[in-house]
């Protein structure tokens, strides 16, 4: 089986059997994670299963807002095709013009250092990539480790940050990071690079100071 195809499967295990926040393992009637205590999303349904169908192709989900992108597309492309039909039906004689839509922002990050001990600059807010989150009681060893391996993987700086330093994460956590994005765009992008190396569970994530 080639790597693209392992990843796929691993992203797509990951999607049903773990938790998108600190990716522990979690049944499918499961409502609450037993970790973190984040809401699980439902594993049946029409939205959960054009998940599933979505990385089963790609191997990366975007997040649940593709949806709405993708109708609003829709919608527009018809809109402008009614648009030009209506003027050809009366004979106007001028020409429309669409718009492409702006290409994806990429993401650009600096290498990580090699021990995996990037600082989340103090009082910066921005969006990273969330490789896990443990709880801070279990110590700084397993949250070190993972660091040192997702940095010797070259994944761009990798850290550990505090969740009780920022506003938008749980506190009480260890959370192992990878980049600093100004934009949520940017953080979507790295995350598809970082599930596609075997990080199944990360997810995009705000960090506010």
């Amino acid at each position: 089986m080639s790597r693209r195809a392992e990843a796929r499967r691993t992203a797509a295990r990951a999607l049903t059997a773990r938790c998108p926040r600190c990716g522990a393992r979690r049944e499918t009637a499961q409502l609450y994670c037993l970790e973190c205590g984040l809401a699980l999303p439902p594993l049946a349904g029409r939205l959960p299963a054009l998940r599933r169908a979505w990385v089963s192709h790609l191997g990366w989900y975007p997040g649940d807002f593709v949806w709405l992108a993708l109708a609003t597309a829709a919608v527009a492309t018809a809109g402008a095709a009614a648009s030009i039909a209506f003027g050809q039906s009366r004979g106007v004689g001028r020409v429309a013009t669409i718009l492409a839509p702006t290409p994806p922002t990429t993401a650009v990050a600096e290498r990580s250092e090699p021990d995996g001990e990037t600082r989340w600059p103090p009082g910066q807010g921005g969006w990273t990539v969330v490789l896990a989150s443990l709880p801070s009681s279990g110590g700084r060893r397993t949250p070190e480790a993972i660091a040192a391996r997702a940095a010797a993987a070259d994944l761009p700086q990798v850290g550990i940050l505090p969740s009780s330093s920022t506003a938008t994460l749980r506190p009480g956590y260890d959370v192992v990071f990878s980049g600093i994005y100004g934009t949520p765009a940017d953080a979507q992008t790295a995350l598809r690079s970082v599930q596609a190396r075997g990080y199944g569970g990360a997810y995009a994530s705000r960090i506010s100071p």
